[in-house]
Parts: C-alpha cells; structure tokens; sequence
C-alpha cells in the first residue's frame, strides 16, 4: 500500500510531490490545514499528511515535529505519526530497534508530563501500542517497568507531573488494548499477561486514592485509570478495595462523575456475576447512598440522583440472578429492589424536569425473567415477594406516564414532547410485559381503579389520571388476547362515561377502542356503545391518526357485524372525507377500512355504496381528465387514484382469507355474476386511459395508475379475470409510448398470476413479447438512463422462466438479445438492477435442457456471462453483491459444468485478468475450487469471497472485517 501511494505523485503542500515528506513540507501542509480559508487546500493539505504519516520518512520527521520549540499542533500530528506507525506497520521495524523506541519514548513522556496535554495522550498511545506488540515475550513485565520508571527520583519533573503522566500512560494501556488490531491468539496472550499485570496498577491506584494528601486532579485520574482497567475483565475480588474507595469517593462533588463510572464499570463486567461473596458487600454500599439520593432528589439535582441511580441499576441488573440465588439475602436484595423502584418513582415529569427513571426500566425486565426462570418452589416463594412489588410498579409507571398540565405541556419544545411520547412507548412495553408476572388480576386492578375514578362524587378526576390509566389497559390490550377477561366488558360499559375534554384523552380512548377491536369482534353487541364515540372523532383533525386507525381496525376485524350500521359509516366518512379534514394518509387509511366493511355486505349493496362513495371522485377526474396538465391538478389525480386502489387494496367478497376464521364462514355463498371490484374498473377504464393519455410521461401518474390493478389484482386473484384482456392491451399501449417501470411490475403481476391459465396465455404473451421488444429497443439506444426499467425488466423475465417457461419458446422472442441485455445490466453500477439481473440468470441456467433456445444461447453466449461474472469479482461490482455472482458461478457449474470447465480456463488465461494482482497459481486454484463444488452453494459463496479479496488486494488486511 505505502509504496504505491508514494509513487503517485500526488502535490502536497506549497506543490511538493508526495517525495518530498519533509519536515518542512509536513509543517507547511499542517499550517495549510489549520489556516488556510480555501477548504480545497485544507482537503488536499490533509490527503497528502495522511500519505505522510503512513510513509517510510515518518519514522524521520515524527520526532523532529516533537521538538520543545514546535507549537502544539505540529507536535501533535509527530506523536500521532508515531502511534500509526507502531500499530500499523509494526513488522517493518527490526528487533534490534525495539530498545532504543522503547527509550525515546519514555524520554518524550517524560519531557511532555509538564507539555501540553493532548500531545502526552498521544505519546502515551503510542507507547501503549509499542508495549502491546512486545508482551509478553520482548518486554515480559511492561507495566511494572513503567510504574518502575516513572517512580525514579532523579527524574527533571516534578512528582505531580510524573504521577499524572504515568497514570495517562496506565489508563489508555487497556483502551488501545480494546482497540488494537492484534491477530486473535496475540491478543488472548496478551490479555493474560495484563490480568496479571494489574497487580503492579492496584497497589499503586489504592495508595493514591486513599492519600489524605493527593489532590484532585490525580484521584480523579486515577478514577478514570481503574475505569479503564475494569474493562480488561480483572476478578471482581481484585478490586474490592478499589470499588469501595470510588464509594467513598462519591462524596467529593469534583469526583463524583468519574466515581459513578469506574463503580459501573466494575459492577457491569460480564464475569463480575462469579464473585457473589463480593456483589453481596456491593449491596449495603449502594443502600447506604439512599440518604444521598433522597438529598439530591429534594434539591433537584439532577447529576447526583442520575449518578447513583445507574449505580443501583448496573447492580441490580447485571446481577439479579446470581442475588436472588443468595436466598438467605432475600431480604437485602429486596431492599435494593425498593431503591430502584425509588429511581423509577423520582418525582417530576420525564425528560424535563428528570432523567433518571428511564434507566430502570430495564431492571424490571431482567427482574421479572430471573424470577420466572427459577423451579417452581423458588419461584412460588419470589412471586409472593415480588407480585406487591410489580403491582406497586405498576402505579409507579402510570404516574410517571400521566401527561403534565395543560398550561405546563404548552411549554415543552417538540423535542421534549417526542422523547416524552417514546419514553410512554418503553412504559408501554414494560406493562405489557409485566402482565406475564401478575396476569388477569392487573386488569381487574386498572379496571377497578378507573372505575372508581369515573364514579366518585367527592372530588373531580383530572384527565391526566383517566388517560394514564386507560393508556395502561390500552398497552396490554393490543399484544395480549384479553378475550378472556371479565373486565373488558364493564370497561366498555365505562368508556362512553368519560368526558373528553383533551385531545391527549381523546386519542388515547380512541387506541384503547382500537386495542379491543378482536374482543368487540367476539361480542359484536357491545359495537353499538363505541362505534358512534369513534366516528365522531373522526370529524376532528387533531384526532385524525387515532380516529381512522381506530375505524380500520374495527372494521376489519368486525366486517361481519357491521352491516346494520354501514350506512352510517359510509355517510360519516364521505362526510369527511370531502371536507378534506385529514391529510393524504388517514384518507388512504379511510378508505381501506371502508374496503373492509364493504367486503361483507350483499353485491348490490356494495355496487350501491361503491357508487355513492365513488362517484363524486369520478366527475372530479373527469373534469381534471379535460384539463391541461399542470402540477396542481396532478396532485388531485394522484389523489384520487390512490383513494381508488386503496379502497380495492381491501375490498373482497371471496372470504378467501378467512378460512382459518371457522366453519359458518366458509359456507357464505361466493355470490354469482362479476366482482363489483370489477364492475367499477371496467366503468371507469375508458376514464383511466384518457387521464393516462395526457400523462403518459409523468411517472407518478403512471404510477398510481397501475398501483390501482396492482392492488386489485393481488385482492382479487382469479375473480379479475375478466379485466385481464383489457389491461393487457391498456398496458402494451403505455409501455410502447413511454415505458416505465411500473408497468413492468404490473406486467409480472399478470405473468405471476394468470399466465399458466390457457385462457389468458393468448393476450399475456403478446404484452410480453411486446414489453421485450420495447425494452430491447431502449437497450440498444442507451440503457443507461434507465436503471429502474431494467431491473422491473429484469424481474419480469426471471418471473416468466419461474412461473411459465413457455413464455420464452415463442418464436417472436428474441432469446439471444435478452441473454445478452442481461450480460450488460451485469455490470450497471446500481445494486438492485445487478442483483434482478443474477436473479434472472439464476432461473434461466436450469433451463438450458428444457428449453431449446436458452440451452442454444447459453452455449453460445454463456462464455460472455462468464467474463462479466469474473470481471465483477475482480474488482468492478460492489463487495455486497459477490453472494449472487456467487449464484450465477453455482447454477453455470451445475447446469452446464462441461461447458464452464473449458470457458473458465480459458477466460483465467490473460495475464492481468480479473485483476492485476493475481497470481496464475491463484487463479488455477480459484478454478479448480469451483469445478469441484457442485452441491455446496455457501462454499461456493465462500471461495468467491475470499477470490474478490485477493482481486482487490485485501486478502488479510482490516477490510476483511467488514465480511
């Protein structure tokens, strides 16, 4: 790689040549980086540094850029010079060089303890870096030595500033241990050699801390030091004395925010878990912050309650199991339980004046899972602790969840209103999960609590409570099946009583509704008490998304039992629907509900209702339909068909979804005659294709036109049949004038559907062969504008070989220009369109037997597939895509493995091909491993991969870790 980029010759600062890695031209190129107001220069400046640093010349100039006299900046970029060179280009320095690095290091070190700071930490890198690719063999006890040396009294610089250096040293030794890029079984070693190497850090971090006389700066350093050891997995018995000094020192303000993290840091390591006898010490020490807490709390401040809220939480969480195991200690551990439920209840509304409870939320689920998962005696004495204690959670949350007053909520900005509502979704999440613990009884608990809220006379409710308590029900309502419950009918009974003053209220009673659609389905008596509350929401547009959300759902899960009142809902949502009152989604949402509630009702009945819902729509399009295109009256015709296929999305009388439903389902009569769906399209095709002749070359017209066949033909199958000749014609017309993709796809959509029906194999294939010829013809005038039409193409062909080969014996079909099409989507720089064109060679290859003309092309023309494949692999497609190259080598080699075994030695052959940087052994060898693999296809995926890395001359270097 160095070398390579040496020789390109790119000019660097002032013009120097790539050569010249001066310190000179180094310092130039950095004052152009940090000064230079052309932010071209300041890009070229920082290429040309990166060439820099990585070059042979950095072991020169990196420490001449450290000299006293050099401004910080210029020293910084020396000392990062340095750290690249030591953890990238290790094996390039000689063994005998190690000493000597070692030393000039430490005297850099040394000069910088009382330098500026941030060209230290640098240095103190790059030492680390050194010390880890020398342990344990060159430099057997690195960190001893450097406690050793940095300890020396006949050093220039002060003790503070030795002590400060030392532990910068010793805290980003572990970090850039995490981060080093050493090979698997160096860095197991060297991971041994530093667990026993903290012996020599302890010791010395412990004095430090406990030192009446240290001063802040360095026990705050040291805090960050044993942080940053806890990482390294040390034995949670090694750092007892460590941990209860960082207790201790969360007293002192100044050492509170890196107390909390290195104890959390301790606390959370996966293997603390085997150290019970200490976890158990943990628990009176954390107890013993709750006066702390409550201080903090009262103060409002916010820091202090959030510090020792992770603490409690990193303790409780990380370690529930191996503590409820201790069940001598049930009662302490309980006691812990109580502090975090403390946190989860901190008073104030979350995020604006706390931010603290959200972290517990997670305690409750791993809480809960441990209990469950114990044998049914321990877990019997568990739940009759802990039940009280999720019921008391319960309260806590849904207090937590209650929205502030209406004056205070005006105030809050939209972010704190969006992380409020996500922070009500995670309190959502965690009640339905603890339904599992507590099961019916906290239903009946919500149901009795609400209800006596709605009927007390003495004092007036607030909203906020209602709302909270029904927001409640509502989170377990809509992932359990509470078809079961008893309460769920007296909490219908109470809805219609609440008196909506407040939109929070009014969405929450409309997803509530929503929640309980199933259950109104199983008791359709009790629709009657809600179905009027809903459709009267739906005429407010703050209500817009729960109210049609809400309508949907009833209206699909209770289509059966909604006929008497069709008529109504009809008449309310035309209403609305014509004064506009909801954006274009709830419309589309509307409508599919009323495809639902249709669906159910007698054929003239639908035809009746499809005629007054639709028909103001149709005299709109064709008032629309007469006018000069312009962007206004295109966003109405868009409109309008998508209102269309939206309502035909969910519109279907065959009931062929619902045989799962039960017997007395089945036996309702398919009615006879044409689907209504179908009457309608037919009455209104003549409209559609006059509205298409005037925007014919408007995607999105084009678009929502056959969005609305697309739907109705997915909802209808077989019953659209009779549509089937004319949209074939419709769609050969468009696609000849203008082609797009979207008719392609509707195109497959036939092809899936109809086209091994003889009846309709006729007018299928003549849209097939003409849509080939069309896209053929824009292939040989320049395909590349048009990346989303071939892949549509693309899929269509690899549909029609999947679901009707026949479709490719026609004579008309010229086999061997799509063969070669395909070759050249290959290597198109979109990924979607190369990886519908593999799709297709992967459904044609296992054809070549069946079908004469494919076996006749492949035979011809399956040497070209072959170079485009191993040019891809080379080096010219994406990395992501080498599985389905993959693909096209296993189907070649399985299909026409005479033919691939010549072509493949062949086309290896030139010398420099697929990429100048294979061997002619690799190649035979990547050939050989090919023939071999005939049933394996993940070995052939594997081999391609590894192949494409050797091409790109990335065969073992980071980038391999990208797989």
């Amino acid at each position: 790689m160095e070398r390579r980029e040496e020789q390109s010759g790119a000019a660097g600062a002032g013009g120097a040549s790539a050569l010249d890695f001066t310190v000179e031209n180094v310092e130039k190129a950095l004052h152009q980086l940090y000064y230079d107001p052309n932010i071209e220069n300041k890009n070229l400046a920082q290429k040309w540094l990166m060439q820099a640093q990585v070059s042979p010349q950095a072991w020169h100039f990196s420490w001449q850029l450290l000299q006293p006299d050099k401004v910080p900046e210029i020293q910084y970029f020396g000392a990062s010079a340095l750290h690249i060179k030591i953890s990238r280009y290790w094996s390039d320095i000689p063994t005998d060089q190690y000493e000597s690095l070692k030393a000039q290091l430490f005297t850099q070190i040394t000069h910088f303890a009382s330098g500026s700071k941030i060209v230290l930490t640098r240095l103190c890198v790059a030492l680390a870096s050194l010390a880890l690719s020398m342990m344990p063999d060159a430099w057997p006890c690195a960190v001893a030595d450097m406690v050793r040396l940095f300890q020396a009294e006949d050093s220039p610089v002060d003790g503070q500033g030795r002590c400060l250096a030392l532990l910068e040293l010793l805290t980003v030794l572990p970090e850039e241990f995490q981060t080093s890029r050493l090979p698997q079984y160096r860095k197991g070693l060297v991971r041994t050699s530093l667990a026993v190497e903290c012996g020599a850090v302890f010791p010395l971090l412990e004095q430090l801390l406990q030192q009446p006389s240290s001063p802040s700066c360095v026990r705050q350093k040291v805090l960050k030091c044993f942080s940053s050891w806890v990482q390294l997995e040390v034995p949670l018995q090694d750092c007892e004395a460590l941990i209860q000094a960082a207790f201790a020192a969360l007293q002192d303000s100044e050492l509170f925010d890196s107390s909390v993290e290195a104890i959390v840091n301790a606390i959370s390591q996966p293997d603390a878990q085997r150290y019970v006898n200490t976890l158990l010490k943990l628990i009176p020490l954390v107890l013993g912050l709750q006066e702390q807490l409550r201080q903090a709390v009262q103060n409002g401040d916010m820091e202090t309650s959030h510090g020792i809220c992770r603490i409690a939480v990193a303790l409780g969480e990380n370690h529930s199991r191996a503590l409820l195991d201790q069940v001598e200690h049930w009662q302490s551990f309980l006691a812990l339980v109580n502090m975090i439920m403390f946190c989860t209840g901190i008073p104030g509304h979350y995020p604006v004046n706390e931010t603290t409870s959200s972290l517990t939320l997670t305690f409750w689920y791993t809480l809960q899972d441990d209990i469950l998962s114990f044998e049914a005696e321990k877990q019997a004495v568990y739940q009759q602790v802990y039940r009280p204690v999720y019921f008391q959670l319960v309260d806590v949350l849904l207090h937590k969840a209650q929205f502030p007053s209406d004056e205070e909520y005006g105030f809050w900005s939209s972010d704190e209103k969006e992380q409020f509502r996500i922070y009500r979704v995670d309190i959502s999440d965690t009640l339905m999960y603890v339904y599992e613990m507590l099961g019916a009884e906290l239903l009946s608990n919500l149901y009795d609590k609400l209800g006596r809220l709605l009927t007390s006379s003495e004092e007036p409710y607030s909203w906020q409570h209602t709302e909270a308590l029904l927001y409640g029900f509502q989170s377990i309502a809509e992932t359990i099946d509470v078809n079961y419950s008893d309460v769920v009918p007296g909490l219908i009974g109470l809805i219609p009583r609440i008196s909506i003053s407040n939109v929070q209220l009014a969405d929450t009673v409309m997803f509530t509704i929503g929640a309980l659609s199933e259950w109104l389905a199983d008791h359709p008596v009790m629709i009657n008490s809600v179905l009027p509350l809903v459709l009267h929401a739906l005429g407010n547009p703050e209500l817009s998304v729960s109210s049609v959300s809400t309508l949907k759902k009833i209206c699909r899960e209770c289509k059966y039992d909604l006929p008497p009142y069709a008529a109504n809902i009809v008449a309310v949502s035309q209403d609305v629907l014509m004064k506009q009152i909801h954006k274009t989604s709830q419309c589309m949402w509307l409508m599919q509900a009323l495809g639902f509630l249709l669906s159910a009702l007698q054929v003239e009945e639908i035809l009746k209702n499809l005629h007054s819902l639709i028909s103001p729509y149709i005299q709109q399009l064709e008032k629309l339909a007469e006018e000069i295109p312009n962007p206004s009256n295109k966003l109405a015709i868009v409109h309008i068909l998508g209102l269309l296929s939206n309502l035909f999305t969910t519109l279907d009388i065959s009931h062929h979804d619902d045989d799962h439903e039960g017997p007395e389902l089945r036996k309702l009569p398919v009615p006879q005659g044409p689907n209504p769906v179908v009457v309608v399209l037919q009455q209104v095709f003549q409209l559609i294709q006059k509205v298409l002749s005037k925007w014919l070359n408007d995607a999105q017209v084009v678009e929502a036109v056959c969005a609305i066949f697309e739907k109705s033909v997915k909802t209808l199958l077989d019953d659209f049949a009779p549509m089937v000749p004319q949209l074939c014609e419709m769609l050969g017309r468009m696609y000849s004038t203008i082609p797009q993709a979207s008719a392609l796809d509707l195109t497959r959509q036939l092809v899936h559907i109809f086209a091994h029906e003889p009846a309709h194999f006729p007018p299928i294939e003549a849209l097939f062969l003409l849509v080939t010829s069309v896209t053929l013809t824009l292939f040989q005038q320049g395909p590349r504008d048009h990346p989303d039409i071939v892949d549509s193409f693309m899929q269509l062909l690899a549909q029609a070989l999947k679901r009707k080969p026949d479709l490719f014996l026609c004579e008309r079909l010229d086999v061997k220009a799509v063969f070669q099409c395909a070759v050249l989507a290959l290597k198109f720089p979109e990924a979607p369109t190369v990886k519908a064109s593999c799709g297709f060679f992967t459904e044609l290859l296992p054809r070549c037997g069946e079908v004469e003309s494919v076996g006749k092309v492949v035979q011809e023309d399956g040497r070209m597939l072959l170079i485009a494949v191993l040019e891809a692999i080379g080096g010219q497609a994406s990395r992501s895509l080498m599985d389905c190259f993959a693909d096209i080598l296993f189907a070649l080699n399985k299909h026409c493995f005479s033919l691939l075994s010549m072509w493949i030695k062949e086309a290896l052959q030139p010398p420099g091909f697929p990429s100048a940087r294979l061997s002619p052994e690799q190649k035979d060898t990547f050939s050989q491993q090919i023939l071999r693999e005939r049933v394996n296809k993940r070995r052939v995926k594997e081999m391609v991969k590894e192949f494409t890395l050797l091409c790109r001359g990335l065969h073992g270097t980071d980038y391999t870790a990208d797989y």
